[in-house]
């Protein structure tokens, strides 16, 4: 019943409590929020002081107290009432004023706090966390969260960044771009390696289509293979490697990195090309994993 309310709303969930209830309230909100649930913690006492006006008609509340007693939230009451928004409580006494006033009430009645004294809540408050959690990822399942929406609320982890960043997001492109002519010398190819300080430079043609790659290993190849008296007239198209592995925009980053790694020889650069082959940008494999994704 709390699960169906709760994917009826057509807002926000308001959780509310107090003390120690009140800090796991603040954890269950935030795991709503974060699992696709939009929540947010409201304190009682707050509430009455003009707090009460971030809620709406189409919010639905959870409201956490192990005696159901607890003063402030049975104060905060008639103003939610008088939102008419539906009210989930989680109690420990399901005969208490809060579990009465209650559209559904969450049963966590525990025997004993593990307090020696059995004051402290300890057991009282790991209970209503868990039915807490219960509830977000009873809805998880009901709302069919994937891997890429969850990653969608969590960008700056390790599992956003490899579900959401993209290659066009970690690339050098317009200024940054390393790009040199197919007829381009052997010392113009040299100076923008070194300009642009990527450690390669694409190799395009008049319209910018790309042909080639040249990076820091092919100049060493190029040195061993072609004596000194015909380096003046070198060019990118002797030097280069042709129809290099390439990446697009649009591509996660974390697939390109894996196109990079699992390969008989590992490369560390990869010129981006849109739909057109026309080359956009320059990906280096020190970008990606500096970028947190490994």
């Amino acid at each position: 019943m709390a699960t169906q309310l709760l994917m009826k709303s057509q807002g926000r969930v308001i959780v509310s409590g107090v003390g120690k209830s009140g800090l796991i309230a603040r954890k269950i909100a935030a795991t709503l929020t974060s699992t696709g649930t939009a929540s947010l913690f409201l304190h009682p006492s707050d509430a009455l002081h003009g707090d009460i006006g971030i809620v709406s008609t189409d919010d639905i509340s959870i409201l956490i107290s192990h005696s159901g007693e607890t003063e402030e939230l049975l104060a905060m009451l008639p103003y939610l009432r008088q939102r008419q928004i539906p009210l989930i409580v989680i109690v420990g006494n399901p005969h208490s004023s809060l579990a009465k006033q209650a559209s559904v009430t969450l049963h966590a009645a525990v025997n004993k706090e593990a307090c020696p004294l059995n004051l402290a809540p300890t057991v009282s408050t790991t209970v209503a966390l868990a039915i807490g959690d219960a509830l977000a990822v009873t809805l998880m399942h009901l709302k069919g969260i994937t891997s890429e929406s969850f990653a969608y609320n969590h960008p700056a982890g390790r599992l956003g960044k490899r579900l959401t960043l993209r290659v066009a997001d970690l690339m050098h492109a317009d200024a940054e771009n390393p790009i040199v002519g197919l007829q381009d010398s052997w010392f113009l190819i040299l100076d923008t390696i070194t300009q642009k300080g990527l450690g390669a430079v694409n190799i395009t043609d008049s319209s910018g289509r790309l042909f080639g790659l040249i990076t820091d290993g092919d100049v060493r190849r190029a040195l061993q293979k072609f004596s000194p008296d015909n380096w003046s007239n070198l060019t990118s198209q002797q030097i280069m490697t042709s129809n290099p592995v390439t990446a697009s925009p649009d591509q996660l980053a974390y697939d390109a990195m894996q196109t990079m790694e699992q390969r008989p020889s590992q490369i560390s650069v990869m010129p981006v090309i849109d739909d057109n082959q026309v080359c956009v940008g320059l990906l280096r494999l020190h970008d990606i994993v500096r970028s947190g994704i490994a």
